[in-house]
């Protein structure tokens, strides 16, 4: 029969001892049915809870894991939660949602590397201090564990090597991490785990003793010494010392750091003097001195490393350094499990990335913080800090087999194609989600499971690399891409890129136009070079029709310029239509007319100016406007402040659409204008271009050609659209 929790039992102990009453009273309404069976053992939930105690854990987190550990009362919690126990209910979802990487370990397969699973982990919690809630309780459940059966034993052995240690390890939680990696390997290697606890010449607790004295006579040598320093010291634990020598090759005879003490001064003069007075406290063992403040490792980690002759003839490792080199050592680059732990081999799912890491590294620092200053603020305090600086920029999708693969936040089916392999990406036909089809520019989330759906050739379609589209999010995917397109012969780039820019040109009226300005923007000799340009990616479409529409500004623009340099109007200007709101303010001027400048044609949040013409009134240009300038130096005194007024400009185009006829297509049209914040003018259809056809005539107002540009391309992606013009 299971061992049963009784709630006054809980609250008297230690950890629970400062309880604030609020909590206390929540959790005796939680427990208001009785005690609680069928959850983790009295004595589990009691080491979890003195392992959180020794971490400082607030008194949310306590609660948390008492609640969580007796499963009856957190449904009574969840169903009378008020508002001061939101932040809790927070705390047992994200421990409920832990369960799922606990899952995935046991799918994958043995010897893998389970790096990803550690990411997948720290991205699901949304409550950081989540994670030492399970870093105890995996503590506790490995003192516990050898009363279980082999196979759940080993199990728990090896979920707790290769997620909770390294995180532990990387967090920075030295009371947790030595334990956990010890049971962990006396479990998993138990013959080695014997064989040298019995080389060691003390066990654990008579080598903290042996430290402990170490610091105080080291102490008192430094003071004496007129030196100011902070020591810690540890004993190296069994699993470490197996590690070290596995490194070194080495008997356990030769290892000189079995213990070790760590001395922070304030400046680098003090670290030589502190080695100087180590050195006549204790005998030195000759060539164990490292210099790494004159001489950094590669990943600039500075201190200085001596062994000694310790008290009882006993050998001790000291480390001297600044407090600044510490921080440098533990959160920076040089931070020591940067280079402990094993790199990430590249298998699917594998690999490293550079945004991935500045991600995870930029967590682990938050978290660092949020263990090493919890008086600092109240409960939950810092923790929110999270929710506003710390923004989540990375997603971790998975596998059908549950491997993990790091993406940019945004990424599509086809980015997870390509970060699997690159002939996989080339191959991509389509997706599945969670066991449903989508769409290749479906955007994905963390924990979603992608399947790639396949074809027998490589057949990248070119019109992957337009962002305008959104296949693809990520960069390295997009060059994967451009890189299978540069490799074909120049012929088939060439009509290609031909028809791409041919059918952009069209839907946006200027299929007549001169690429020559085209071909002087993009600094290319002929039509077929920009072609294959536009065919690889390099150039937008949609690029090449901005070049064109800004030459024709500056012709208008020139006109412009020789028509203001007349005295006499040859037409009378246009006039606002009656009850219209100017766009503009001329600055300390009321009744003027002003009107926007052809050349350069600003938009509204654009820094302008005006400029007073002889018969136009004011005409606004972009600051930045090249006649503007040409102008103003002429005639400085035309020139006048000029502000935005209250409505913005648009330009309207007609846009003509043909389709299959279907239901809710005018529905799926209009929302996509509505989408792309574009405003409808005018809508017709009629019956056209045979049976069961329609055509659509659209009047829209519209930002610029690239918002243009954009609508047509994916009004022509739409169901059933065939083709979607300028008229």
């Amino acid at each position: 029969m299971a061992e049963a929790v009784d709630i006054e039992t809980l609250l008297a102990r230690p950890a629970l001892a400062t309880l604030a009453e609020p909590l206390r009273a929540l959790l005796r309404e939680a427990a208001a049915g009785g005690p609680c069976t069928g959850g983790d053992p009295p004595r589990v939930l009691a080491d979890t809870l003195d392992a959180l105690a020794l971490l400082d854990a607030d008194g949310e987190v306590l609660a948390a894991a008492v609640l969580h550990a007796c499963p009856d009362w957190a449904e009574r919690h969840a169903a009378n939660a008020a508002p001061a126990g939101a932040a809790i209910a927070a705390l047992l979802e994200g421990q409920r949602a832990a369960s799922q990487v606990w899952a995935l370990h046991a799918e994958q397969e043995r010897g893998r590397s389970h790096e990803g699973l550690r990411r997948l982990l720290l991205a699901i919690v949304r409550d950081l201090r989540v994670v030492p809630i399970l870093l105890a309780r995996q503590l506790a459940r490995m003192r516990a564990a050898a009363a279980l059966p082999d196979a759940e034993r080993l199990a728990l052995a090896r979920l707790t090597r290769d997620i909770h240690a390294p995180l532990a390890n990387r967090l920075g939680i030295w009371q947790l991490k030595w334990e956990l990696e010890d049971l962990a390997f006396r479990h998993l290697e138990p013959a080695t785990y014997r064989q040298i606890a019995t080389l060691l010449d003390d066990k654990r607790a008579g080598r903290e003793r042996y430290i402990e004295d170490v610091k105080a006579r080291l102490g008192e040598a430094l003071a004496a010494a007129g030196i100011t320093a902070d020591i810690a010291g540890r004993p190296k634990h069994i699993y470490s010392i197996w590690k070290k020598m596995q490194k070194k090759n080495a008997p356990i005879g030769e290892l000189y750091d079995l213990r070790a003490v760590r001395v922070l001064v304030d400046d680098v003069q003090a670290c030589y003097a502190a080695l100087g007075a180590v050195h006549a406290l204790w005998a030195p063992v000759p060539g164990e001195f490292d210099d790494y403040i004159a001489r950094p490792k590669h990943n600039d980690y500075r201190s200085l490393h001596t062994a000694v002759v310790g008290p009882e003839g006993k050998t001790l490792e000291v480390q001297i350094r600044t407090r600044e080199m510490h921080d440098q050592a533990e959160l920076g680059v040089a931070a020591h499990w940067r280079y402990k732990e094993h790199a990430y081999q590249g298998r699917a799912g594998t690999q490293r990335s550079a945004a991935g890491e500045a991600a995870v590294n930029r967590k682990i620092e938050w978290m660092r913080r949020l263990l090493d200053a919890p008086a600092e603020a109240g409960d939950g305090a810092l923790a929110g800090a999270f929710d506003t600086e710390l923004v989540e920029d990375r997603i971790y999708a998975l596998t059908p087999k549950g491997e993990v693969v790091d993406l940019p936040l945004g990424a599509t089916p086809l980015d997870f194609a390509y970060r699997v392999h690159t002939e996989v990406g080339h191959r991509c036909r389509g997706a599945k989600v969670d066991g449903r089809i989508v769409t290749l520019d479906h955007v994905l989330h963390t924990g979603d499971r992608v399947e790639i759906l396949t074809g027998k050739v490589s057949e990248p379609r070119r019109d992957w690399l337009l962002a305008s589209n959104g296949f693809l999010a990520s960069a390295r995917s997009r060059e994967k891409v451009r890189s299978w397109f540069h490799k074909l012969d120049r012929a088939r780039n060439l009509q290609a890129g031909r028809e791409l820019l041919d059918r952009e040109l069209k839907r946006v009226g200027m299929q007549h136009a001169d690429l020559a300005p085209a071909l002087r923007r993009f600094n290319v000799d002929s039509a077929d070079d920009l072609q294959v340009l536009v065919a690889l990616g390099d150039v937008g479409p949609h690029q090449v029709v901005r070049a064109l529409a800004d030459h024709e500004r500056e012709q208008r623009e020139a006109e412009a310029a020789g028509e203001d340099a007349d005295v006499i109007a040859l037409r009378a200007p246009k006039r606002l239509r009656p009850g219209g709101k100017p766009a503009f303010t001329v600055v300390g001027v009321d009744n003027l007319l002003v009107q926007v400048a052809r050349c350069c044609q600003p938009l509204p949040g654009e820094s302008v100016a005006g400029y007073l013409t002889r018969a136009r009134g004011v005409s606004v240009h972009r600051s930045d406007c090249a006649s503007f300038l040409r102008l103003a130096a002429r005639e400085p005194q035309r020139v006048l402040p000029v502000e935005w007024g209250a409505s913005g400009g648009a330009h309207q185009a007609e846009l003509m659409l043909q389709a299959i006829d279907r239901k809710h297509l005018l529905k799926d049209v209009t929302n996509l204008i509505a989408q792309e914040d574009a405003h409808v003018l005018a809508i017709d259809g009629d019956a056209g271009g045979g049976r069961g056809r329609v055509q659509l005539r659209l009047s829209l107002r519209v930002a610029d050609f690239g918002q243009l540009s954009r609508l047509l391309g994916k009004l022509e992606a739409l169901p059933g659209v065939e083709r979607a013009y300028r008229t």
